[in-house]
């Protein structure tokens, strides 16, 4: 990736029955598992408990964050999560791979409880407790988003919703049934709260596991889908007002060269960074692989066309690869491990943030906005969105509420969650979803927000009519991979 020239732009349920794992543990049978009988080995077995794959590229691809860049060559995984089929291969940065990662974690996860309990559930491994069920309801909670629908309490008792694993698996061939939504949602929750009050940021890398604010992050992550705005708030009341030193610095990165952009933003050492993972990814290569990407059109709408609300540019950096139209802001760094120095092969990995800062502080500002607490919603957010400004200047920059009506009207049937919003609550909701979709390019989160909005999608092709998923669409639901409905989990309807 080093080597290409940038140009900056202006402005599987593992197939529910396989226990294949990278560590020493997990690779024996069963029967052989009572020997994670110490501490060390249970801390050595949560290393694996998160999922080592990436979910990025397929939900960025199936939102409204991307286009058509016209590179002539088109891979098939990427032109088929942008018109919303399921992905005929099972490799890298598919939907089958992903799937696959998140039971193995939760593999993990399980064991390293049973573990626990199998020592007497003491106290000194409170720790390592509350990190597996943090770990656990995490990976559920990710298949629930990507393989049900959106979470509705209406419904939630009778849509599908993903077999919610508790227990480690002991036999070679298990038949497993979907829980519900609700059924699933419960679960996590119920690990959620159990975590919350074992979990510690007592580790050499705190980033790289579920330390206390990586913890809350991803609570309020939860509870803003189900729209319990109390306890979003309650989880994020330790990020105080204008968080300063807790953000990601844009003005500091965006004076950087790309190269060193890379490093930055998944650096551990990054306040804003709260969860980090090695996931086995060509993440990093996509801007230059996929076609179906952030084009220069998409571009030109997202970052260029349309200013914030100070009417200043936005501070984020793009570039592209020899004058591809398909373009990215530096966030993947790519290391390349290599299995066969002589053979010259190996395996591509890439530093990836699931938890951060920046978003935990808007779900905070969402819920300020929820909660009818306008004022202070407005006061963060014009906050937020200085950092992110050109040549922001706090005294003269401000956020009104009248501002905020104006750039962001109230559409009919647009913005449609399964609660009620006022019309100032909605412009102020839309306000935040369009921050956080510039703020996560390339990251999947603006998918989050397509499915519990309701948010139609058109997806053009050159040469072929518009794509539209429009709302309710039972595409919203991707798929139960094959490796998983060929041993009986039910498939989503179509």
């Amino acid at each position: 990736m080093k080597n290409k020239k940038y140009i900056k732009v202006t402005l599987s349920f593992l197939m529910l029955i396989s226990l294949v794992s990278c560590d020493d543990f997990l690779s024996e049978i069963p029967d052989n598992r009572t020997q994670i009988d110490t501490p060390e080995k249970i801390s050595e077995l949560l290393v694996y408990a998160y999922p080592q794959a990436s979910y990025m590229d397929l939900a960025e691809t199936m939102s409204d964050n991307v286009g058509d860049g016209e590179l002539g060559s088109i891979a098939i995984k990427n032109e088929q999560s942008y018109n919303w089929e399921m992905h005929t291969e099972t490799n890298i940065d598919t939907e089958n791979y992903y799937w696959d990662a998140c039971y193995r974690a939760i593999a993990h996860a399980n064991q390293a409880l049973k573990s626990i309990e199998e020592l007497g559930n003491p106290a000194t491994l409170n720790p390592q407790k509350g990190e597996a069920l943090l770990a656990r309801a995490y990976s559920h909670f990710m298949l629930v988003t990507f393989w049900s629908n959106r979470y509705n309490p209406s419904t939630a008792q009778t849509d599908l919703g993903v077999p919610y694993v508790r227990e480690p698996e002991t036999q070679l061939i298990k038949n497993y049934t979907r829980n519900t939504v609700k059924e699933v949602f419960d679960f996590i929750e119920a690990d959620i709260e159990e975590g919350l009050k074992y979990v510690t940021n007592n580790y050499k890398e705190p980033k790289f596991h579920f330390n206390i604010d990586a913890a809350k992050a991803f609570a309020s992550r939860f509870y803003l889908i189900k729209g319990d705005w109390d306890k979003v708030l309650q989880v994020s009341e330790g990020l105080g007002s204008k968080p300063v030193g807790k953000l990601k610095d844009y003005a500091t990165l965006s004076s950087l060269a790309p190269d060193i952009q890379f490093i930055e933003y998944g650096k551990s050492s990054y306040a804003a960074n709260l969860l980090i993972v090695s996931a086995n990814s060509l993440l990093g290569r996509s801007a230059s692989s996929s076609n179906f990407y952030l084009s220069d059109d998409k571009q030109t709408e997202l970052f260029r066309t349309q200013t914030n609300p100070y009417n200043k540019t936005w501070l984020f950096d793009f570039y592209s690869y020899n004058s591809s139209r398909t373009l990215f802001t530096p966030k993947f760094e790519e290391y390349f491990k290599y299995t066969n120095l002589t053979a010259n092969i190996g395996e591509p990995y890439v530093g990836i943030v699931l938890l951060s800062n920046d978003e935990f502080y808007l779900n905070r500002i969402e819920a300020l906005v929820m909660k009818g607490r306008i004022a202070e919603a407005n006061t963060e957010l014009e906050y937020f969105l200085g950092t992110r400004t050109t040549g922001y200047n706090a005294t003269t920059d401000k956020l009104t509420e009248a501002k905020v009506v104006s750039m962001y009207p109230v559409i009919a049937d647009e913005f449609t969650p399964y609660y009620t919003m006022t019309p100032v609550q909605t412009s102020y909701v839309k306000a935040i979803a369009e921050a956080r979709r510039r703020d996560f390019v390339h990251e999947g989160l603006r998918w989050f927000d397509v499915k519990r909005f309701n948010l139609v999608v058109n997806h053009a092709t050159f040469g072929k009519p518009t794509n539209t998923l429009v709302k309710d669409d039972k595409r919203r639901a991707m798929q139960i991979p094959l490796s998983a409905s060929n041993y009986g989990v039910e498939k989503n309807p179509r």
